[in-house]
């Protein structure tokens, strides 16, 4: 009788090792939406390695889309390697920095081969001109409104992490 009671609590110490497990270790690499400066996840987007993102927004002021473009660092950084935008103005860059490239394509003024590393970023939904989208996926084919899943004016400090299951419950999932 002891032994059926020691193989019993046995196995049920086995299965609720494998439920905390299941729960509470970060398994999935993710670019993550926090509200403001809490560890409040928002929303979170599942990316590797290497995976590339955009942030387009529509400028304030000459109301034009402008187009940063990152990647995936393999320590979590995020880098932003090029910015797109049609207008000089406020805020917009008018040359490129040393060991970047400048150029006009198709009515666009591009600056690629940025090496500019972020652990983290700030980021505001527009509350103005409200028509910040995220892009994603191997040819960039996956487009969402932040409106989708935030306020508008709403900010945040997007990082990217490893999420649990339990973690990834807490936030939404971006999907197309």
């Amino acid at each position: 009788m002891k032994h059926n009671i020691k193989l019993k609590i046995s196995i049920l110490f086995i299965l609720l090792t494998i439920l905390f497990l299941l729960l509470f270790v970060p398994f999935r690499t993710a670019l993550v939406f926090y509200k403001e400066n809490t560890d409040k996840i928002e929303a979170f987007l599942p990316l590797q390695e290497r995976d590339t993102f955009q942030i387009i927004f529509t400028h304030s002021i000459h109301l034009t889309d402008v187009v940063e473009k990152y990647m995936v660092m393999s320590n979590h950084d995020i880098k932003q390697y090029e910015i797109v935008y049609e207008e000089f103005g406020i805020g917009m860059p008018s040359n490129a920095l040393e060991g970047e490239e400048f150029h006009y394509e198709n009515g666009k003024y591009h600056i690629t081969e940025l090496d500019n590393i972020f652990p983290s970023m700030n980021i505001r939904n527009g509350k103005t001109v409200s028509e910040n989208r995220l892009v994603w996926g191997d040819n960039d084919e996956h487009l969402v409104y932040f409106n989708e899943y935030f306020e508008p004016g709403a900010w945040f400090k997007l990082k990217v992490e490893n999420l649990s299951l339990w973690q990834s419950m807490k936030g939404v999932r971006i999907h197309e």
